[in-house]
């Protein structure tokens, strides 16, 4: 008599974005324990697994192919494998693939474990000094198409909002604040969290956009935008019923 075997787990597993000694405890048990671990970018990840002494079996999974790895790596696990997802820095499916495989698990009843830990925008919008007990993140914006009809959309937003740069787009990004959120709002550029040259440069977007045309932003960048300041709606008036 056949004995079904039991269906192994997905590992959401979170790795630093900047300085190694941010991996956790649970997060390099986890990894070494799994029977497989998916990368973003393997010869990335090797450093870090090299790092802690782990030894599993690594394969990639990024952007370019996980429409057709989801459904293979989902029979993998059914089958009884442990599979454990990283990315290259930060938590995966914040800006970064895990969100198509996640959902496969999901919906065939897999279970999914997502482990705390590093993520870029945490650590920036808590250091920003605006307020953080309600915010949006926006993530990378529309390249091309799309982009100036969200930026219109956010120009009301009175959340904070947080947006992910490339450091070649950054001074046009910001530019394109000034133009659509106004010249006098308040932002904050954090640059290589958790890095030796860690940087939080504050001031308006046009002030924030001189200082990195002047100086060449490098690394990797998150930008938190002050919200919008409410429009209060005006006070009715009740006229004495003669």
């Amino acid at each position: 008599m056949s004995v079904e075997k039991e269906a192994g787990r997905l590992y959401i597993v979170p790795t630093p974005v900047g300085n190694l000694e941010d991996m956790t405890f649970r997060a390099v048990n986890v990894l070494k324990d799994a029977d497989l671990v998916l990368a973003e970018d393997t010869r990335t990840s090797s450093v870090l697994l090299k790092h802690y002494d782990i030894r599993a079996h690594l394969e990639s999974h990024h952007k370019f192919n996980e429409h057709k790895t989801a459904e293979i790596i989902k029979e993998r696990i059914l089958s009884g494998l442990n599979v454990a997802l990283i990315s290259d820095a930060g938590t995966p499916g914040i800006s970064d693939p895990g969100f198509l495989l996640v959902r496969t698990c999901v919906n065939e009843g897999i279970e999914v474990q997502t482990l705390p830990g590093a993520t870029a925008f945490v650590p920036a919008l808590v250091s920003s000094g605006y307020p953080c007990d309600r915010f949006c993140f926006e993530g990378f914006l529309p390249v091309k198409k799309g982009r100036q009809t969200r930026l219109q959309e956010l120009s009301s937003e009175t959340r904070t909002m947080i947006f992910y740069e490339s450091p070649y787009r950054l001074v046009k990004t910001l530019e394109q604040f000034a133009e659509f959120f106004g010249q006098d709002r308040e932002c904050s550029v954090a640059r290589e969290i958790s890095k030796k040259f860690e940087e939080h440069r504050r001031g308006t977007v046009s002030e924030v956009a001189q200082w990195y045309r002047e100086n060449e932003p490098k690394g990797e960048i998150v930008i938190i935008v002050a919200g919008a300041q409410p429009v209060k709606a005006p006070k009715k008036s009740y006229k004495a019923e003669e």
